[in-house]
C-alpha cells in the first residue's frame, strides 16, 4: 500500500513539474486569451502614459537611450512638451532656457542661444516643441545644446514651435 502511495505521489509531482514548465515556455495555460481584466489595465496604463507626457513610449528612443547610456556630445532629434520656463543665461553667449518633457521619467534642459538664432517666440508651459541638436548627459535628464545654425558650417541643430524653425 504505500508503495502506491508513493507512486501515486511521485506521478502527482512530476504532473505539477510538467505544467509549470509548460507555462513557463508558452504551452499550455499560458495560451489562453487574455481576461478582461488585463486587457483592461493595459489600455489605462497606455492612457496614463499618455496622458502625463503627452507622447507614447516608442517617441524619442534615441534620447532615452542616449541618457540610459550616459552619452554626451550626441546629435539627436525629438520632441517634446515644454513643462518649465527658466530665466536667460547672460554671462558669455546669451541663452534662452527652458525645460522639455520627452517622456514621463526624462526632462531635457534646453541652452538655445540667442546670440546665434532668434529667440523661440511665444514659447509657454505646456507647448509642443520639435528639436534637433546636441545631447549632454547629466542626471537629472540631460541637457540640449546647438539647437541653432553652425556659423562654421558644420553640424546645425534647430527648435520647430508653432509652426516656426529656429535656428
Amino acid at each position: 500500500m504505500k508503495r502506491y502511495a508513493l507512486m501515486a505521489l511521485f506521478g502527482l509531482l512530476a504532473a505539477c513539474q510538467q505544467a509549470s514548465q509548460q507555462s513557463v515556455s508558452g504551452d499550455g495555460a499560458s495560451n489562453r486569451p487574455q481576461s478582461t481584466v488585463e486587457v483592461k489595465s493595459q489600455v489605462q496604463t497606455l492612457s496614463l502614459q499618455s496622458l502625463s507626457s503627452g507622447l507614447s513610449s516608442e517617441d524619442n528612443a534615441a534620447v532615452k537611450q542616449a541618457f540610459a547610456q550616459k552619452q554626451s556630445h550626441v546629435w539627436l532629434e525629438g520632441h517634446g512638451v515644454v513643462k518649465k520656463l527658466l530665466p536667460d543665461d547672460n554671462k558669455g553667449a546669451r541663452h534662452q532656457r527652458f525645460l522639455v518633457s520627452v517622456s514621463a521619467e526624462q526632462t531635457l534642459l534646453f541652452a538655445h542661444n540667442i546670440d546665434l538664432a532668434p529667440r523661440v517666440e511665444n514659447l509657454r508651459v505646456g507647448d509642443e516643441v520639435t528639436f534637433k541638436g546636441e545631447y549632454i548627459y547629466n542626471p537629472k535628464g540631460g541637457i540640449m545644446h546647438w539647437t541653432h545654425h553652425d556659423p562654421q558650417g558644420r553640424q546645425s541643430g534647430w527648435i520647430k514651435h508653432q509652426e516656426h524653425t529656429y535656428q
